[in-house]
């Protein structure tokens, strides 16, 4: 019959350490419902900046999305999540899409309060049906702050550089909550790569000794919050210097 609509419906609720339980239920009248977002949050400059994401599906159904979320333990209504459509300059996220062919919705949950359990609803509608993703979520349990900027490496010697660099501009609590760094540096022998983490820093630069001159490395910074929270940021982007063979 025209008109039919066929729902689906997935839960997923996240537990301590992350783990994930699935529901699904299914029926099927008539067409094809709209693919349930697959939903991933995290917290970009704690407390403040919070986003979720999920892809944006193939083009065979325009789909619309509503986006609300609320507090676990409280009665109040629930808030509506600012939407951010793919490609749209008002993002204000710069976290990169998982991969270069996926255009991620966005949703930013502004505000929201230290050590409390949120609820997210993420529905999904076209002419096919409807299905929505549950997720549940504390800020502490979801930091992730975007990568360093501004990688600068300086050679000291022919064996010692200086690497430097910035916190990420939308972390915008350094003063109350501090990030601390790790340092990658990867190199190759015979074809082999190499590598060394070092870190934490807590200050945005560190010396390295007994380098190679005439060899080429590769640095890049990812950044954590002070106390642990969350996980570290993406690396950034790589920086290459080779190491001088004569002095300065």
């Amino acid at each position: 019959m025209a008109g039919t609509v066929c729902i689906t419906t997935i839960i997923l609720i996240f537990g301590v350490g992350s783990q994930a339980l699935d529901l699904l239920k299914a029926t099927s009248v008539l067409g094809d419902p709209p693919s349930t977002p697959k939903v991933h949050c995290w917290c970009s400059s704690y407390p403040n900046v919070t986003f979720c994401s999920w892809p944006e599906p193939l083009p065979s159904h325009p789909t619309q999305y509503i986006a609300t979320y609320s507090e676990r333990d409280s009665n109040s209504d629930p808030k509506t999540c600012h939407l951010v459509p793919p490609g749209s300059s008002s993002s204000l996220t710069t976290e990169p899409p998982s991969s270069l062919s996926e255009q991620l919705w966005h949703c930013h949950l502004p505000n929201l309060k230290l050590l409390t359990e949120y609820i997210l609803n993420i529905t999904a509608v076209h002419s096919g049906g409807s299905s929505f993703h549950l997720t549940s979520f504390m800020l502490e349990d979801i930091v992730k702050p975007d990568p360093p900027v501004d990688v600068r490496v300086s050679p000291l010697t022919t064996k010692n550089l200086l690497v430097e660099w910035s916190p990420p501009p939308t972390w915008t609590s350094t003063d109350i909550f501090p990030l601390k760094y790790q340092l990658l540096y990867q190199w190759e022998i015979r074809g082999r790569p190499k590598f060394i983490n070092l870190g934490p820093f807590e200050k945005t630069k560190a010396e390295l000794r007994g380098l190679i001159p005439g060899r080429t490395y590769q640095f890049q910074v990812c950044a954590k919050e002070m106390l642990g929270l969350g996980q570290c940021s993406d690396w950034s982007s790589p920086i290459k210097i080779t190491i001088p063979t004569t002095k300065l």
